[in-house]
């Protein structure tokens, strides 16, 4: 056997496994929190989301986001959905890839703008609230999509019911890690994948994210990808 190429190939695979963790390791991750006060006291959850910056060779690109929309459990069968997306006349995808990144920027004050390069050395928490504020749903039934219903940041007890109301929404960022291997602990902290186990039918494959989309009556469900109000790969 001839040996003569092992240096060779080895270094060509070191420079490609290289490169393809700079082309996708994320910029940053966030903890995205919501908080809700009900009758039984304050209920929360929380999914960590990574934002990809483009970093391949084939000129400009789009920042992407991988993660979960975050499914608040608030007991006696009730529910909140903070989803991967806003409004802005209609319903828009592209504003969870800076929510954090606005929200430093809005908590550092002063004028002062905090860079997408610098989101991996901020701390602390910040508030997420007015246009940054993600597009909330309930579902009467969480099995059924069609069940949907948005919920205004400040009307909650409307929809919910009597003594139900958001606390706050939130995001801190936390360490990438060493990606591809941040599984927890020491590794970083990984995407959160949780929402699918809430709501079954996102596993289906006909469109019932955007049933559930239509249900809650938000506009311009048809321009984008509904799955990915909920879940992006």
């Amino acid at each position: 056997m001839n040996f003569k190429w092992l240096g060779p190939v080895a270094l060509l695979a070191a420079i490609y496994i290289g490169d393809q963790i700079r082309i996708n390791r994320p910029g940053h991750k966030y903890r995205l929190t919501v908080e809700v006060e009900t009758p039984d006291g304050r209920k929360s959850a929380s999914g960590v989301v990574a934002v990809h910056p483009y970093r391949g060779y084939s000129g400009i690109g789009p920042t992407r986001t991988v993660g979960d929309a975050v499914y608040v459990d608030l007991g006696a069968g009730k529910n909140l959905v903070a989803l991967l997306a806003h409004i802005d006349k209609k319903l828009e995808l592209e504003g969870i890839n800076y929510v954090a990144l606005r929200a430093y920027t809005a908590a550092a004050g002063d004028g002062k703008r905090v860079s997408f390069n610098e989101m991996n050395r901020q701390t602390g928490i910040v508030p997420i609230t007015g246009a940054l504020t993600p597009v909330l749903v309930t579902f009467a039934d969480p099995a059924n999509p069609g069940t949907a219903r948005n919920v205004q940041p400040d009307q909650a007890e409307a929809v919910l019911g009597k003594g139900y109301r958001l606390h706050g929404i939130s995001a801190e960022a936390v360490p990438n890690g060493f990606w591809p291997l941040d599984f927890g602990g020491v590794l970083g902290e990984p995407v959160t994948r949780a929402v699918q186990t809430k709501l079954p039918w996102l596993n289906s494959a006909d469109n019932s994210a955007a049933t559930a989309l239509r249900a809650a009556g938000l506009p311009g469900v048809e321009a984008v990808d509904a799955r990915e109000a909920f879940t992006r790969k």
